[in-house]
């Protein structure tokens, strides 16, 4: 457990190196540990990424489900390991004859009675598709299973969708959604009832359908998601539940294909793309922007740019040198060498871990050589800090070049988030004329009032 405990933090560290924003909703979803057996199902968009977002963001020890073949490279069955992973063969792995799982699901079986928590990606496989996959039973199974052996521990199922905004690129952005837990024991009570066992497989299996699709966001491109989504918040009312935020993004992203090709839909988005870079290069929130700012609070706003500037550019200088030769090695070798589409993320992460620690213990044994225990330890110091600079910088590049121009000064940035404010109440009366305009005739109204701007966040 101290092995597990020790890796998670060391993932938990390189998703906010990797991710530049991850945001978790639902977490009051998930019970804590030890309050009972929990299967986590999530979406399978991003290879080896999945599990780790799951592991670093759910609060409980998972143990996943992972195929077996996985286990043949020796690196990767470290790691697996390390995780408590368990190994499952698939029948596509190794051709049309049977395959034994009754060891692994042993295996399974007693990590949850035991109170614990496994991980299991019912896609079967990681895709690069804008749809979830038709589902695999085995994470029903496991879980019928489960409930018929041990009735005396509940079992609860947590659906886990996973969103990435610009997937394959370092520094992009991850969303987690954790919903509502499913309730086994319904539907084990069932099948023990004498009811097909296929058929509570299924109902099973349909019910974690439906709860993955209630949690995921389909769009034709991740920039799509990213209008759409700045969409939803000009237009839903305020403190609306998680429920309603997901249904009323669901409903956009399925209109939006009959609608997209229509001028006025393009300008709109033209307007809403030019408002959430507006808001991006101020460094200022939607939500921020839904009261009057304390004077004190702009102020702060002025400082951050201004450490953005005389801090963080300075202390990234250094770190170019270093860092962005590996960027670019890492994003070739990533798109060049990566097995499948969906596993670029991935090659790019390992790669670019691996080479960053080889990176820097290599200049800080060159500093112990030549300049002795101070001299390494003062690289051991200024080599991350000179990282983290340039990862900031490289971020705010086109918003530092604009404070530059406007010359940081308190009156403007003051006016400019006044100016901003304004521009938001026009676009909320556009969104709303446009929703009103283009909802489908059988599709009724989400919200009976007029739309106002929520306290939700959500990346875009």
């Amino acid at each position: 457990m101290l092995a597990y405990q020790a890796l998670r933090g060391f993932l938990q560290g390189m998703v906010r190196v990797f991710f530049r924003q991850v945001e978790v909703v639902g977490l009051e979803n998930v019970p804590s540990e030890g309050e009972g057996p929990l299967i986590f199902v999530g979406n399978h968009p991003n290879s080896l990424l999945d599990p780790v977002m799951v592991v670093s963001t759910c609060g409980r020890v998972v143990h996943f489900a992972a195929k077996d073949v996985l286990f043949r490279s020796r690196a990767l069955r470290v790691f697996l390991d390390a995780l408590g992973a368990v190994p499952i063969a698939r029948r596509s792995d190794h051709g049309e004859g049977a395959v034994d799982n009754a060891g692994a699901f042993e295996a399974l079986f007693r990590v949850m009675a035991e109170g614990r928590a496994m991980g299991i990606f019912p896609e079967g496989l990681s895709h690069d598709e804008a749809q979830i996959q038709r589902l695999k039973t085995g994470a029903a199974r496991i879980a019928l299973g489960m409930a018929t052996r041990h009735p005396e521990a509940p079992l609860r199922i947590i659906p886990c969708g996973l969103t990435y905004i610009r997937r394959r690129r370092f520094r992009g952005r991850a969303l987690v959604r954790y919903g509502a837990a499913i309730e086994v024991a319904d539907i084990a009570a069932d099948a023990s009832a004498g009811a097909d066992d296929r058929a509570a497989v299924r109902a099973l299996t349909e019910r974690i359908d439906q709860g993955l699709r209630a949690l995921t966001i389909n769009a034709p491109d991740w920039e799509t998601l990213r209008l759409l989504d700045g969409v939803r918040r000009l237009y839903q009312p305020p403190r609306i539940s998680l429920a309603d935020r997901i249904e009323l993004a669901r409903r956009f992203a399925e209109v939006y294909p009959e609608v997209k090709d229509r001028p006025d839909v393009q300008a709109l988005l033209a307007d809403v793309r030019d408002y959430l870079d507006r808001l991006r290069d101020l460094g200022v929130s939607d939500r921020e922007l839904a009261r009057e700012l304390w004077p004190v609070e702009i102020a702060a706003k002025l400082l951050a740019n201004l450490v953005y500037l005389f801090v963080w550019l300075p202390l990234s200088i250094p770190g170019v040198v270093l860092h962005a030769p590996l960027g670019l090695l890492v994003g070739w070798a990533g798109n060049r060498f990566a097995p499948r589409r969906d596993v670029i993320a991935t090659t790019k992460l390992l790669l670019g871990t691996s080479l960053v620690l080889v990176a820097y213990a290599a200049v800080i044994g060159a500093a112990l050589w030549s300049a002795g225990w101070r001299g390494a330890a003062l690289a051991a110091i200024l080599l991350p800090l000179s990282g983290v600079a340039t990862l900031r910088i490289l971020e705010r590049g086109a918003s530092l070049r604009r404070l530059a121009a406007r010359g940081l000064r308190y009156t403007s940035l003051r006016a400019e988030i006044a100016a901003l404010r304004l521009r938001r109440r026009e676009l909320e009366v556009e969104v709303a004329a446009a929703v009103d305009r283009l909802r489908p005739d059988d599709m009724a109204p989400l919200f009976p009032r007029a739309p106002a701007l929520d306290d939700d966040d959500v990346p875009g």
